[in-house]
């Protein structure tokens, strides 16, 4: 069964996990969101991309819920003891990671290249694109400025509001080589329960992307990244309140008006508002064993006949 994930985030990547261990080798392609990306000490660094990487070779802090287990902090504070930025946690593990990426997108490489080496040298067979190679980055337009993502995440702790949400550079992006391949080609195309407008947006604003997916004869399903109304990290539901009017499944649903045949929403959600066809289960994933059994109801949902 050719699977099509679209991840971005924690929850993106502990569901691609799951997706990972119930399909057979090299049926599941990975589109990860690019728009977090971001410059550190002249390193380039792909968060989500990355977050997907551990959480398949089994590598990541699932304590942290980001970046490596095992992790140690001693470049980061030497850089920080000689003048140099440190508010983007970049453990020693992690660099090692970034220095071959950065090498070899200054050689030249695309990062779809970079990023095919780096899976072949975790030892997956799991597909991982990158939604575009050209540069798009998230802005967050809030009332105190506009920023990166990645500022405002991390160096702002995500407290300002946001009103509006830039994806710069998608309007003359093109899709990474193979990632319109992959959805026409798939049997079943997933939505992680990923943050829609800074996970999943970034990914559909590519030009071509949605328009595959909308065209698609396969079914498309996305697991709704909230559960009674709440965020289970992050701050999804404080956003949705605002830019969206509220949090039930029905405001998850219209996120992706036009995309979805059906939404996976929690238990706890059974009697909210909702919009359209949805599947009930348990979505808190809380260890590799639930991320396989959301993953298996979640590819049931595609499998059915279309309402």
């Amino acid at each position: 069964m050719k699977v099509v994930c679209l991840s971005g985030g924690v929850g993106g990547a502990k569901l691609a996990a799951g997706l990972h261990d119930v399909l057979e080798p090299g049926e599941l392609t990975v589109i990860g969101n690019v728009g977090d990306d971001l410059e550190v000490l002249g390193l380039h660094v792909s968060p989500d991309l990355d977050s997907v990487l551990y959480a398949l070779a089994g590598i990541n802090d699932t304590e942290r819920g980001w970046g490596r287990a095992g992790e140690t902090w001693e470049t980061l504070e030497s850089a920080r003891a000689w003048g140099g930025e440190g508010w983007f946690m970049l453990g020693d593990r992690d660099i090692g990671l970034h220095l071959v990426r950065s090498q070899a997108l200054r050689d030249g490489e695309s990062l779809s290249g970079i990023t095919a080496r780096l899976v072949l040298a975790a030892g997956l067979e799991t597909r991982m694109l990158p939604a575009t190679d050209d540069r798009l980055r998230t802005q967050l337009v809030t009332p105190a400025g506009t920023f990166p993502f990645q500022e405002w995440f991390v160096a702002r702790r995500h407290e300002d509001e946001v009103d509006a949400l830039r994806y710069d550079g998608a309007d003359v992006s093109r899709p990474a080589p193979g990632v319109i391949e992959a959805i026409e080609g798939a049997e079943a195309i997933v939505i992680s329960p990923s943050n829609p407008y800074v996970s999943i947006h970034p990914i559909l604003a590519v030009p071509g992307i949605r328009e595959a997916i909308e065209a698609r004869r396969s079914r498309c399903v996305a697991v709704s990244p909230l559960i009674g109304g709440r965020a289970v990290r992050g701050p999804l539901d404080r956003m949705m309140q605002r830019l969206a009017g509220g949090t039930t499944p029905a405001h998850v649903a219209r996120c992706y008006d036009g995309l979805l045949d059906a939404l996976v929403i929690d238990a706890v959600d059974a009697t909210a508002e909702t919009d359209g066809a949805v599947v009930v289960t348990d979505t808190l994933i809380t260890d590799r064993d639930a991320a396989r059994r959301l993953a298996e109801t979640t590819l049931e949902a595609t499998m059915e006949n279309p309402s």
